[in-house]
């Protein structure tokens, strides 16, 4: 049987990115979101999420981002810039983790902090994945797997897409080498997480063609689907416009949104016979 998670990451970063992913949760094939438990919509989403019971969520694990910490910033110096907030750019955490400047009972003392903070809405959680993926960096694998005993969590994501294929998505070198970086380190990491009995999906897309996902890129992926559950990450939101304005990143948030609300992907689902799932339907195949 073929069986495919389609979760919404940066859930609670944004009211508009918040309602986009709830439209793509109510009107189309979505079936999971991350909860980022220190973003500024963290109450708008915990919200949204009591009025949306068949939605899974999972806990969007943050250490970077240019968000603020859950705990207070003295007790996370090593994790936070002169602004006291998360470094915006993922390459300046991994290089001063490396370099040994970043403290790791800070890291799991914010990301407990996290969980807890998640813990206190009466939420049910499916399971953890994290902003830019630093969860399956060798060193924080570990951490996470410690956390999800202690929280009672028994899935993760495992970010890990096909070395060779890019399901018809072209772009630059750059990111074709973090997607093999990233890929190499969720394989190393899918070891140990699965020796911790920890679920994970046996294919993943969305790192790739990250927050430019279309109708024809996911068509793609779908026709290539095994037997077992993928799944996709994908970063819908609403107004394009003001989203923009506050993330450089070059996502296409309405862009997302449109794809999974799309007739012809739930219709190309339907045909596959692919059943859709939340993290919480994993099981041990």
């Amino acid at each position: 049987m073929k069986k495919l998670i389609i979760n919404a990451d940066d859930f609670g970063l944004h009211e508009e990115i918040n309602n986009g992913i709830i439209r793509c949760f109510q009107e189309g094939c979505l079936t999971s979101t991350s909860l980022m438990c220190g973003a500024p919509a963290f109450n708008n989403a915990v919200a949204l999420l009591k009025n949306n019971e068949g939605l899974g969520v999972g806990v969007h694990l943050t250490l970077v981002g240019g968000v603020a910490p859950v705990l207070p910033v003295e007790e996370v110096k090593s994790l936070v810039d002169e602004n006291g907030l998360f470094f915006s750019d993922y390459t300046v955490f991994i290089k001063n983790f490396y370099l040994g400047k970043v403290k790791k009972n800070e890291i799991k003392r914010e990301l407990e902090a996290q969980l807890l903070k998640a813990a206190s809405t009466g939420l049910k959680f499916t399971h953890v994945d994290s902003h830019q993926h630093l969860h399956v960096l060798p060193g924080i694998v570990p951490i996470v797997i410690s956390l999800c005993r202690q929280f009672d969590i028994h899935a993760v994501r495992l970010p890990g897409e096909s070395y060779l294929e890019d399901y018809g998505y072209k772009t630059v070198w750059s990111r074709k080498v973090g997607k093999f970086g990233l890929t190499f380190c969720s394989k190393l990491a899918a070891r140990q997480f699965a020796a911790a009995g920890l679920l994970s999906p046996t294919q993943f897309f969305g790192m790739i063609a990250g927050g430019n996902i279309s109708v024809p890129v996911v068509q793609k992926f779908i026709a290539s689907l095994q037997e077992g559950t993928g799944e996709i990450m994908t970063h819908p939101g609403n107004s394009q416009n003001i989203l923009e304005e506050l993330y450089s990143w070059g996502y296409h948030w309405e862009q997302e949104r449109d794809t999974f609300v799309d007739e012809n992907i739930k219709r190309e689902i339907a045909v596959q016979h692919i059943s859709l799932i939340n993290f919480g339907g994993l099981t041990y195949e």
